[in-house]
């Protein structure tokens, strides 16, 4: 018999066991919590976004364990044609369970329901939750699509953050520790890495590469490709800037897998090197502005209509704001996105660095950040190394935290740390021998 999949196997049982996702675990606890009281929220359906494998599906499932209620679920496989959604989330919307307090129903990746291939099943779903009486749940990769909009407005949006590295490590260390596995962290820390923080992605390749035997660096750089979404942007970038039709332009921008954020960064950075013409210039930074502007306004408001703009400009409002020829000059990454993953290790060390002191000053790590950390980076990198390297005796800092703190100092502080530290020992050694020969005295 096949083992089953860890991601099975290792599946959240209760809220707490599923990484991260504060805000999200609130705000789900509060909706279902009004269900249970019988004050139904005004918003009767759920709709949770976010990017794969960070938890949607898992911690609905986790609530339901917990709160002993039904769950119907439907699946990306399932049919979602109106018909099919009509026999089974029609039925289920208008019926109360025999035994359980309230029937969830879930479906997962909305997002994937086409609007031609499956006729009729978004208008059908809007209407059900209109008049459901139980609460309804969808997940989506992305909510933000044009055929997605009449479900936004029923429902209470509610986003799952991306996991980092290090989040994603621990949990597959956890897994490795349950299946008394050896794993070496570099692998670890490889596997995350090439999933982007993706967790279920994470969790089949290091079963994969666990059927060996155990969870060397080798191993993983073998036989983990990764999911690699440069691949989409540079297909989106080519498509989008060598378009001579608006149609094209239009398609490029919608299929593409990136958010609309991270998308206009990279056209934001490429348009100069494709567009020599300053009137090029011009028209494609307008439209990118303008196109900014009603993004802004869509989630400002909730006016979802105005991501139709937001597609037009963004593609073929760059695409036919050239006249002259399309440069031969290579794409390259927005800056402000390398900056972004050039400084994301450094926020996580600024993370523990807060929580630690939060701990030890019995304040929030709010606080830590605002009002503490900015006199640190004084002490550490302007005052005297002496005040740092006690500081340094008196907290357990990492290595990467007082790199942090003492920049290019580090290194000096560390080793004045070392010498106190040892001056320290060497004194409480001497006290201890004076005391020895006082007492030889009075005996």
């Amino acid at each position: 018999m096949k083992e089953l999949p860890w991601i099975v196997k290792h599946r959240p049982k209760r809220v707490d066991e599923v990484v991260d996702q504060e805000e999200a675990k609130r705000e789900i606890g509060l909706w279902l919590e009004a269900w249970l009281k019988g004050s139904p929220p005004r918003e009767k359906g759920l709709l949770l976004y976010g990017p794969p494998g960070v938890g949607k599906t898992s911690l609905v499932e986790a609530f339901v364990k917990e709160r002993d209620l039904e769950l119907l679920e439907l699946n990306a496989s399932d049919s979602r044609r109106r018909e099919e959604l009509e026999r089974i989330v029609g039925v289920a919307a208008a019926r109360r369970p025999l035994r359980k307090r309230l029937m969830v129903i879930l479906m997962d990746e909305v997002d994937g329901i086409d609007p031609r291939a499956d006729e009729g099943g978004i208008e059908f779903l809007a209407s059900v939750l209109e008049r459901t009486v139980n609460p309804i749940i969808m997940t989506a990769n992305d909510p933000w699509k044009e055929s997605l909009r009449p479900l936004r407005e029923r429902s209470k949006l509610v986003a799952f953050r991306e996991l980092t590295e290090a989040q994603v490590v621990t949990l597959l260390q956890s897994i490795c520790e349950k299946e008394r596995l050896k794993c070496d962290k570099e692998a670890l820390g490889l596997i995350a890495r090439r999933n982007r923080g993706d967790a279920r992605a994470a969790i089949n390749d290091l079963q994969a590469v666990a059927e060996r035997g155990e969870v060397r660096l080798e191993l993983v750089e073998k036989l983990v490709k990764g999911r690699e979404k440069s691949l989409d942007i540079w297909r989106t970038l080519s498509e989008l800037f060598y378009a001579e039709e608006g149609w094209r332009a239009k398609r490029a921008v919608t299929q593409s897998e990136e958010d609309y954020e991270s998308l206009m960064a990279w056209i934001n950075d490429n348009i100069p090197k494709k567009y020599k013409d300053p009137e090029d210039l011009y028209r494609a930074y307008d439209a990118l502005a303008r196109a900014s502007l009603m993004l802004s306004r869509a989630k400002a408001t909730g006016e979802w209509s105005f991501l139709r703009y937001v597609f037009d400009l963004m593609g073929p409002g760059v695409a036919l704001a050239k006249k002259g020829e399309v440069s031969k000059e290579r794409f390259s990454f927005p800056e402000r996105i390398r900056a972004m993953a050039e400084t994301k290790s450094m926020r996580e060390v600024r993370e523990e660095l807060a929580a630690l002191l939060a701990k030890r000053l019995l304040t929030s790590k709010a606080t830590v950040k605002t009002e503490v950390l900015p006199y640190l980076f004084v002490i550490f990198r302007q005052g005297s190394p002496e005040a740092a390297a006690k500081l340094t005796l008196g907290y357990p800092f990492s290595s990467e935290m007082l790199k942090l703190l003492a920049g290019a100092r580090a290194s000096e502080i560390a080793a004045l740390a070392e010498k106190l530290r040892g001056t320290k020992g060497e004194g409480r050694r001497e006290e201890k021998r004076e005391r020895r020969g006082l007492d030889k005295f009075l005996m």
